[in-house]
């Protein structure tokens, strides 16, 4: 895949690739979660889960055409997690998915340069989470990048919060809370990178555990593409998602991991043809809400 391509068409054509389901697997390696084979007996922990994920991916193939990694289940093991980051990355990229970096990095100036530069750089991701709270200039050095090419921003505008989400909901003087003035923003970042495909390669992180929100913020962002945690074993479901997607079952790409690469496993089942059960039951629910099965 070449990055001269506007990221949201990439996006397009990935799901596209895999029947439409507009669906990303997680990649969320905790070692004690591991097959047993690759985890507690497993000397390397850090060797043990790059062989998970590339696994995953391996299972996945025409199912999901995007992945998720979360940055900080490798970044923990410092520079050898890193290197296998790096070669997990290669792997999807190998097997034709798309990959997302899940960092939420939110820095400004400088700082935030540095870290597009290691995203887009040095790991070469697809797109990568940014969290916007100190502003526009967060988000800046990553879409300025232009010798990188075409890369996604999602920026987290209503992510996932179990407990209490008190500064997402906070009421504002005006008892509107922080949500839709960001989303308006995010609009505005946006407007001018748009794909042959009418979305943007800025889009929105959106969890599909508040579904009223997210259809609010939906009429708020209509160019934006929804990155869509939380379903599944946070509690989202088909019905929650439905109002994301558009006439043609774009507009939104849903996300699951545990309740993907965990799977509970049918008696003779290896892990890997758990995980493509699982995955494949996902797309499917996914597919269906969307409109596309």
């Amino acid at each position: 895949m070449t990055h001269a391509e506007p990221f949201a068409d990439k996006l397009r054509h990935a799901v596209a690739s895999c029947a439409g389901a507009p669906v990303c697997v997680g990649l969320d390696p905790v070692f004690e979660r591991l097959p047993p084979r690759l985890g507690a007996d497993a000397p390397d922990p850090v060797a043990a889960i790059e062989r998970f994920c590339v696994g995953v991916i391996e299972a996945t193939v025409g199912v999901a055409g995007v992945v998720k990694a979360q940055s900080a289940c490798f970044e923990r093991y410092g520079g050898a997690g890193f290197d296998a980051l790096r070669r997990v990355r290669d792997a999807a990229g190998a097997h034709g998915a798309l990959f997302i970096l899940d960092a939420k990095r939110g820095d400004i100036g400088v700082s935030a340069e540095h870290y597009a530069a290691m995203a887009f750089g040095a790991l070469d991701a697809d797109a990568l989470t940014v969290n916007a709270y100190m502003g526009a200039d967060t988000v800046g050095p990553y879409l300025d990048a232009a010798r990188w090419g075409r890369r996604g921003v999602f920026v987290l505008v209503r992510p996932r919060h179990p407990r209490r989400p008190a500064q997402q909901t906070a009421r504002l003087d005006s008892r509107a809370t922080l949500a839709p003035p960001l989303a308006r923003a995010v609009a505005a970042l946006g407007a001018g990178r748009l794909g042959a495909c009418g979305y943007s390669d800025v889009g929105a992180v959106v969890a599909a555990t508040k579904p009223g929100d997210a259809a609010d913020l939906r009429a708020r962002m209509k160019e934006q593409v929804f990155l869509v945690p939380g379903f599944g074993a946070q509690g989202g479901d088909a019905a929650s998602v439905r109002a994301l997607f558009d006439a043609a079952g774009f507009g939104a790409v849903v996300t699951a991991s545990r309740s993907v690469i965990y799977p509970r496993l049918d008696a003779g089942e290896s892990w890997r043809d758990g995980v493509r059960r699982a995955a494949g039951e996902f797309a499917r629910t996914v597919s269906s809400a969307a409109g596309v099965a």
